[in-house]
């Protein structure tokens, strides 16, 4: 049987190999110009920033609580899409980077709790990451013609859904009711909660004293 034990090191593995592509994609900063390109980089695009892969498998981990693993990352996962024809339009949200580290901080901080949130609750906060989580996705198609953009949605909704139905029926299989509350589950929740801290503290540094060059 598989065994969650192992999960908060492996998350944190992750944090290491990824760090030095996070501000990439697999275009490698190119703006897609072909359905393939589009596709590519949709489906990249979440894999390479851990801030995104591991909000993801955090809320798969919420969702499987409420018992909602199939519906509830919908609410994320549309307003993603939403986020990233906002930034592909030339609309600017708030403090994108920041309200992103700060989501993935919260929902590693809720599975860390072992609480479970209300559906209302759950999808009202799912659909708000989405959003800045897709307009943050958005700035690797800024200036693509629609055929790639339709392919970036595509690939992007696919990747992230899989993501969370892999992470959530990974926990299926080990997270039973009696057990919710498991410490390994709620270290791989705190792992997620360091990671949102950490990119949340850079730009928190970043806005206070500027860039560091």
């Amino acid at each position: 049987m598989l065994n969650f034990k192992y999960l908060p090191a492996s998350l944190g593995a992750l944090v290491l190999s990824g760090a030095p592509a996070l501000a990439h994609h697999p275009l490698g900063g190119g703006t897609p110009e072909t359905f393939g390109h589009g596709l590519l980089s949709g489906v990249g695009h979440p894999m390479l920033g851990i801030d995104h892969f591991a909000f993801i498998v955090a809320m798969a981990f919420a969702a499987v609580a409420m018992g909602r693993l199939v519906s509830a990352p919908l609410a994320f996962l549309g307003a993603s899409l939403m986020g990233v024809l906002i930034a592909w339009g030339g609309v600017q949200l708030p403090m994108v980077e920041l309200i992103v580290a700060l989501s993935a901080t919260v929902i590693g901080v809720i599975v860390l709790s072992g609480r479970t949130l209300s559906l209302p609750v759950a999808l009202s906060f799912f659909a708000f990451a989405g959003l800045f989580h897709g307009h943050a996705y958005g700035g690797a198609i800024i200036g693509a013609e629609p055929t790639p953009v339709v392919a970036y949605l595509i690939g992007l909704f696919a990747v992230q859904y899989a993501i969370a139905l892999a992470a959530g029926f990974v926990a299926m299989k080990v997270w039973s009711a009696a057990s919710a509350r498991d410490l390994p589950l709620r270290l791989a929740g705190g792992v997620t909660a360091g990671i949102g801290f950490t990119f949340l503290f850079e730009n928190l540094e970043t806005m206070a004293f500027g860039p560091v060059v």
